[in-house]
């Protein structure tokens, strides 16, 4: 069984940003390998804890056979990363599939020195509680595995407190990634860890796009069997933390003085908690069910100069009607979000 190193095991329990990886296409749709590197070296630069490779803001059909991307892309963005000379930076791969398909590429993960693997259930939707534990406990067998509470509408299934009761006593599972976008369904997640006595255990990280700050200073009290027991988010594991990702880290930063009781909680950061919502809904493109979401997120780095065009795999996937002018909208409304200086300063270096 692949285990995680002590140090970097402590990092994720502490919280950090770790963008969801996007994936840099030439106009053609062929991997573009100078700004895939050059968007690790970014985040890295930025100050990000991590990277999630292979996840969804990759694009999952990278493990279609015509593309063949998916070992390539986690190959570059894990030299890139040990490259850097930083340590415990944690690196985690999307698993996806099938137990044969999942099992596959935890493998193919552990042999590239990640960390933990994202595990995607989307594909399972129709199996039962048992088979999803089963399914889990062979993909821990080969990698730590960081679950995740995916939503539905971006292809996620429906995972009730039980199987949330039952996953959380895997012993090779390190952390969670709540994406349910639900505050309901979160407290599922949060009890499981606090009733199996697991919450100084298991790292939770946010991807509920709709309450990222607040999430990171919210802190539960849950009570248990074996008293109440104090749950908090360590950082989050966020496809919006792909774009302007030095000001995210900033972000961050400020969460936890409020987390740790450093200071006050102040008004004004629930009012940024609120932008911040407002700037992914046009980033994820929630007006159309999220159907841009990842064209959003290109767009962002296109303007940057990072990414050279908004392409992806499939060649449908595009900006929604009017989302290029809400783009517009809130990078002027809350240019204290963007991180353009940095990078402008930067990419050159980047893109060598």
């Amino acid at each position: 069984m692949h285990s995680l190193n002590p140090d970097t095991l402590e990092t994720l329990r502490d919280g950090v940003v770790i963008p969801a990886h996007p994936l840099a296409l030439t106009s053609s749709r062929s991997l573009d390998e100078r700004r895939q590197v050059a968007l690790t070296r970014y985040y890295l630069d930025a100050g990000a804890g991590g990277v999630a490779v292979g996840v969804h803001t990759t694009q999952f059909n990278i493990r279609e056979p015509q593309h063949g991307l998916l070992s390539p892309v986690l190959e570059l963005a894990a030299v890139t990363v040990d490259a850097s000379g930083r340590d415990n930076v944690i690196k985690v791969a999307g698993i996806c599939g099938p137990t044969s398909q999942a099992v596959a590429e935890a493998g193919l993960a552990a042999g590239l020195s990640y960390d933990l693997g994202l595990l995607n259930l989307g594909a399972l939707r129709d199996a039962t509680i048992d088979e999803l534990i089963d399914h889990c406990r062979a993909v821990a067998d080969v990698i730590p595995v960081f679950g995740f509470f995916l939503n539905e509408s971006v292809g996620g299934r429906h995972l009730p407190l039980e199987f949330w009761q039952r996953f959380v006593e895997i012993p090779n599972v390190l952390a969670i990634k709540v994406a349910a976008f639900n505050r309901y369904q979160t407290f599922d997640v949060v009890r499981a860890v606090a009733e199996a006595g697991r919450a100084g255990d298991i790292a939770l990280y946010t991807g509920n796009d709709d309450n990222i700050l607040l999430d990171l200073v919210t802190e539960y009290a849950i009570p248990t069997s074996i008293g109440v027991q104090k749950v908090r988010f360590s950082g989050g594991l966020l496809g919006h933390w792909a774009v302007w990702t030095k000001t995210a880290v900033g972000m961050m930063e400020e969460a936890r003085q409020y987390r740790d009781y450093s200071k006050p909680l102040p008004q004004e950061f629930l009012t940024m908690a609120m932008e911040v919502t407002d700037a992914n809904a046009v980033l994820f493109d929630a007006a159309n069910g999220f159907a841009g979401c990842i064209p959003g997120i290109h767009e962002i780095l296109y303007r940057q100069g990072l990414l050279a065009g908004t392409w992806c795999l499939d060649p449908d996937e595009a900006l929604s009607p009017g989302q290029s002018l809400e783009l517009d909208r809130i990078s002027n409304a809350y240019g204290y979000m963007r991180d353009d200086d940095f990078v402008a300063e930067n990419l050159d270096r980047w893109m060598r």
